[in-house]
Formats: C-alpha cells, sequence, structure tokens
C-alpha cells in the first residue's frame, strides 16, 4: 500500500505531521480522525502536495463548485431531517435528489457513497475536496462522537448564515467608492482620448505659447492616443503581477494587513473579520472543543492572513497556559470593550456567551460604519472631483482666457 504524508491538529489544537500507510487517502484521514486528530492536508508521500484552491486543507480531490447558500440549505435540512428521525443516508439522499445545483448533487452523491463504505460522516466531508472547510468538518466530527449532530448542524446553519451576512455587508460597503473611482476613471480616459485633442488642434492656430498646465495636459493626451496599447498593456501587467504577488503567501499576508489599514475602509473589514472570529469561536466552544483546538480551526476561516497570524498567536499563547484575554491583548486587534467582555466570559466560565455578545456588538458597529459610509467618503470624493475639473478646466480655459485678453488690449491700442 501506497504512503501518505499528512497534516493534522491535535486536541489540543497543535500541528502534527507525520507519514501514514493506507489503501488511499481517505483511509488515511479515517486512521487519523480514530486517533483523534483532525486533518488538514493529505498527500502521497514523495509526490507534490495536493494543492488547496480555497483557504483550509482537506483531500484534494476534485474541485466542485458547490456555493455558500447549498452549504446553508444542507445545514439548515439535515438538522430538520435528524430531527425528526430521519436516517443519516436515507437524509442524504433525499436531499441528492432536491439538489437543483448539478455540482452539490454529485458531491452529495460521493458522501453517500463514502458512508455506505463504513466511513463516518466528518471523513466522507472532509473527502470532498474544496466543499467543506476544516471547520465544518470539526464541527460534525464534534457532533459525531458526543451524539449532538442535529444540534451541530443548527449551529453550523446559524454559523454560515452569519459569515455570509457578514461578507455581503462588507462587499456592499466597497461597491459604492469603488464604483465611483471607475467612473472617474472612464471619464479621465474619455476627456485624454477625445475631448483634449480637439481643443489641441483648435490651439495650434492661436500661435501663441500655451500655458504650462495645458502643455502637460496636451503631452499627456498625446501619449494616451498613440501609445494607448502601451498603457493597456501596463495596466494588464500591473493586474496580473499584482495577482501573482497576492497568490504567494508573503504577498497575501501584506496585502491583508494594507486592507485593515486603509483609511475608512479598513475598519469596516477589520470589524467584519473579527465578528466573523468571535461567532466562530463561541460555536466551536459551545460545542466542546478546547480553545485551543478552536482557535487553530478558526484561525483557517477567518479569510484573511494578518487576522489568521493573530489569532495562531493566540493559540500558541494559550497553549502555554496563558490566559484568552492575555493573548487577545498581545493580538492588538481588539477594542477595549471587547477585551472587557473576554475578561468577563473567563472569569464567569461563560466565554462561548460572550464571544457571542462580541461578534454581536461588531456586527452592529459595522452596520453603524455601513450607514454612515456615504457621509464619510463623500467629502473623499467631492475633492478628487473638484481636484480633476479644476485642473481640466484650467488646462483648456486658459489659453482661451489669454487669447481673449490679448484681443481686448489690442482693442483698446
Amino acid at each position: 500500500m501506497p504512503y501518505f504524508a499528512y497534516k493534522a491538529r491535535d486536541g489540543r489544537g497543535q500541528l502534527v505531521e507525520g507519514v501514514l500507510e493506507g489503501a488511499d487517502s481517505a483511509a488515511v484521514a479515517t486512521t487519523l480522525f480514530d486517533s483523534g486528530v483532525v486533518p488538514v492536508d493529505i498527500g502521497e508521500a514523495g509526490s507534490a502536495r495536493l494543492e488547496s484552491r480555497r483557504g483550509g486543507g482537506g483531500l484534494r480531490l476534485r474541485t466542485p463548485k458547490v456555493g455558500q447558500i447549498d452549504l446553508l440549505l444542507f445545514s439548515r435540512q439535515m438538522y430538520s431531517l435528524l430531527k425528526a428521525g430521519v436516517p443519516i443516508l436515507r437524509a442524504l439522499a433525499g436531499l441528492q435528489e432536491s439538489s437543483s445545483n448539478p455540482a452539490f448533487k454529485d458531491t452529495l452523491k460521493h458522501v453517500r457513497e463514502s458512508l455506505e463504505g463504513g466511513r463516518p460522516l466528518s471523513v466522507s466531508l472532509q473527502r470532498q475536496a474544496g466543499v467543506f472547510s476544516p471547520f465544518y468538518v470539526a464541527m460534525v466530527y464534534v457532533g459525531e462522537t458526543t451524539g449532538r449532530l442535529e444540534e451541530i448542524f443548527l449551529r453550523l446553519f446559524h454559523h454560515l448564515e452569519f459569515q455570509d451576512e457578514m461578507r455581503t455587508q462588507v462587499k456592499s460597503a466597497l461597491r459604492y467608492p469603488i464604483f465611483v473611482i471607475v467612473v472617474m476613471v472612464i471619464a479621465l480616459a474619455i476627456i485624454n482620448l477625445f475631448v483634449i485633442p480637439t481643443f489641441a488642434k483648435v490651439y495650434a492656430g492661436f500661435g501663441t505659447k500655451l500655458p504650462l498646465i495645458t502643455q502637460w495636459l496636451i503631452a499627456v493626451s498625446n501619449f494616451s492616443v498613440e501609445y494607448w496599447w502601451v498603457i493597456l498593456s501596463g495596466l494588464m501587467g500591473v493586474l496580473f503581477a499584482f495577482k501573482s504577488w497576492v497568490g504567494t503567501k508573503e504577498g497575501r499576508y501584506k496585502w491583508d494587513a494594507f486592507k485593515l489599514r486603509i483609511p475608512i475602509f479598513g475598519k469596516i473589514v477589520l470589524k467584519g473579520t473579527l465578528a466573523r472570529f468571535a461567532r466562530s469561536f463561541a460555536l466551536a466552544i459551545r460545542s466542546g472543543v478546547t480553545a485551543v483546538h478552536g482557535l487553530s480551526l478558526v484561525s483557517q476561516v477567518v479569510d484573511n492572513v494578518f487576522v489568521a497570524d493573530r489569532i495562531e498567536k493566540m493559540r500558541e499563547g494559550v497553549e502555554r497556559g496563558e490566559s484568552v484575554l492575555r493573548t487577545a491583548i498581545g493580538s492588538g486587534v481588539f477594542t477595549p470593550v471587547a477585551l472587557q467582555m473576554v475578561l468577563v466570559g473567563e472569569e464567569s466560565g461563560s466565554l462561548d456567551d460572550m464571544m457571542d455578545e462580541v461578534a454581536d456588538m461588531y456586527t452592529r458597529e459595522v452596520q453603524y460604519e455601513l450607514k454612515t459610509l456615504g457621509a464619510q467618503i463623500e467629502p473623499v470624493l467631492i475633492v478628487l472631483l473638484g481636484v480633476l475639473v479644476l485642473i481640466v478646466a484650467l488646462g483648456v480655459f486658459l489659453p482661451i482666457w489669454d487669447l481673449g485678453r490679448a484681443a481686448l488690449g489690442r482693442g483698446t491700442s
């Protein structure tokens, strides 16, 4: 039998690496689950590691296109069916037939086949590459071992619903300014390519020296008209280079850290990310996962490498025996009010409830920031638009103004 190299998290959230012999990667995953660790990445020893296509690890056998709405409906329906006493295989068969997404229908078919082969549900979900996150799989595993699988599915439904809501709100916050900037760029391109060249032909007949700002505008316009393909190629090259840089580990880390420092928008992204973290951490603790293991799982699903690194450092601190509060202070990303809630939660033994309160607090703050976003960015956009109009107006009309003054001077003489 072949050998497989693996990475996994133990009950304390510590990363474990090794090599196991097995019939296939699924068999190795089953062995790891049975030993009490959660697989993160499994690949054939000596071969290239199977590459992750989405944040988080898992077995990369195929890449079905399954959306967030599919996982939401699946979690809710599994809760309802299990609560009604429907066996898991029969529930999956019903969901497979009723699914309108061929990719998800195929995913459920593979899950059923894996279950019929004697594997646990968590392992069967783990085998579906890129569909179920390590956090989702770990929660299902906790539900299997504690006998509260239906309750776990309900919690996962609320968790995914919250994640989707926060992601949608943050995207909507960025949509308006991006639209305005794109329109301004298009307007600038039209002025450069069509408007200024027309005025340049008129000015050429004046036979006088043009103002410096007009010369500059005409030079930029001439370059744009003659070398538009160079500008377009350069922009595409910059975009490609940026995407390649963000695709690297270091580039993604720096970009995610930079996003949090962008004026106005950075605080919205940070609060939205922390709200998702707090809700996920509360779910993990409430489901019986240790704080160390919970932090390790949550760090893989926050959608921000910089914040994930801070959470990993929190996990390392808790693993050394420090309190969650102390590690949260050291992370430097939580507000004093949130830290106070963490303190109360640790002292009262209700950390999960307090993390839910933290999530609610950050959610309310994000909603408030979104409502006031227009008022915050409107002065900036007005200033940018005013500067653009001023430059174009001066460049276009100064020569006409100078010509008019010269004509009036000759008329009076």
